[in-house]
């Protein structure tokens, strides 16, 4: 039995015309995956200026024919810094001062379309972004989920109490039903030490 040939139209990859044509029509028709919702963060308030966002430094651009190494990454493995205790619920003269927005809300996050774990660490750089600016309280707003049981706003409270988040926040409660009731949180935070 004979081998067919080949066709003289074959490119370096074995494709003949017709083969290009209708992988062009099947690459065409696929479209890429929708980007993750990003966290919507309002910051209110001078500290948030031009002049306060300094720019990453560029990177350079390896050798040719050097392989990069990977950097090392320093962990802190102390023990948490002793004194600072679990955040308690805010006063109740001071949520009424939030409620009414005579003390200023004057960052807001918002943590609708993240999974759990994105959403904690959406969270965990809000915050510590927050207190080296300065701020005092800022608004979460976890969502209620469905039937109330939203798992955003279940993990929030094991959130706050958790190690890395105790030298941040000093306390938080719910908030009032304008700034979104059950599906959003005050947060007091510390002074920056």
């Amino acid at each position: 039995m004979k081998r067919p040939r080949a066709p003289k139209d074959v490119d370096a990859n074995g494709l003949t015309p017709d083969d290009r044509r209708i992988w062009g029509r099947v690459s065409g028709s696929v479209t890429p995956p929708r980007a993750r919702k990003a966290a919507r963060v309002a910051i209110e308030g001078p500290a948030h200026t031009p002049e306060a966002i300094q720019p990453a430094p560029p990177r350079t651009p390896p050798r040719p024919g050097v392989k990069r190494t990977p950097t090392p990454v320093l962990v802190d493995t102390r023990a948490p810094t002793r004194g600072k205790s679990a955040p308690e619920d805010v006063e109740p003269n001071r949520k009424r001062r939030l409620t009414r927005e005579r003390d200023p809300i004057e960052a807001r996050i918002d943590l609708h379309g993240f999974g759990r774990f994105e959403a904690e660490d959406q969270l965990r750089g809000f915050l510590t972004s927050c207190q080296a600016r300065g701020m005092r309280a800022v608004l979460v707003i976890t969502g209620q989920g469905r039937l109330g049981g939203g798992v955003i706003r279940a993990s929030f409270a094991d959130w706050m109490h958790s190690p890395g988040l105790r030298a941040v926040v000093s306390g938080y409660t719910t908030a009032h039903q304008r700034h979104g009731g059950d599906g959003a949180f005050y947060v007091t935070l510390r002074r920056k030490a």
